[in-house]
């Protein structure tokens, strides 16, 4: 029997979407549905980053990944304009996979720059921790879609939950290095659940 897939991330759907943000996904989100890219964000939340990367990455394709709807609705909400519903111009290299990242990578062959993980899930709970997204058998999913000087960006503010990727980057062909970085403040961020000083960053590298 093929083992069943678990999966890493929590609701589907949230509050009620408006009429633009429905016809977005009806009509836009179809789109920007990518093939290839340069840079990777999975789990975008609202799309703050995604955009940003957008912005300081002009020319190249930038693949968000996000399968909660709500967050999928706010950044095509964001990328668009109010009258005309199209894309601007500073967001045209945006594609969004609004679904199971994994997904996405059994049907590409990009090879990435760079691949950014913003506070995932902890998944805090003991009895939840399979759900985890960086596991050891995740990481070394993405190391197959590295570029060879690419680099994996993880950030947490989940102290228990940045040990346990450690733990996991062992049983990998990757390296990890402490970072520091200055990077647009998402509301995840601002949430910071776990009441700690500011989020820990990890690059992990072939």
């Amino acid at each position: 029997m093929e083992k069943q897939e678990i999966r890493t991330f929590g609701r589907r759907h949230g509050k009620k979407l408006s009429s633009r943000q429905n016809w977005l996904i009806e009509n836009v989100l179809p789109t920007l549905k990518p093939t290839t890219g340069d840079i990777l964000e999975i789990g975008f939340g609202a799309g703050e980053h995604v955009r940003d990367l957008a912005r300081t990455n002009p020319g190249k394709i930038i693949i968000g990944a996000e399968p909660f709807m709500n967050g999928v609705a706010s950044l095509l909400s964001a990328i668009t304009d109010e009258k005309s519903n199209q894309v601007l111009d500073e967001y045209t290299g945006i594609r969004i996979w609004a679904d199971d990242v994994r997904d996405f990578l059994r049907k590409t062959d990009s090879k990435f720059s760079q691949i950014w993980i913003l506070h995932p899930d902890p998944w805090p709970k003991a009895r939840h921790e399979k759900r985890r997204l960086l596991s050891a058998e995740f990481l070394n999913t993405l190391s197959k879609h590295l570029a060879n000087d690419g680099e994996i960006i993880i950030g947490t503010d989940h102290w228990e939950y940045f040990d346990w990727i450690l733990e996991q980057i062992r049983d990998t062909d990757l390296s990890a290095t402490l970072a520091d970085f200055e990077i647009i403040q998402t509301r995840y961020q601002h949430k910071n659940k776990a009441g700690t000083e500011s989020p820990k960053y990890l690059i992990l590298r072939h």
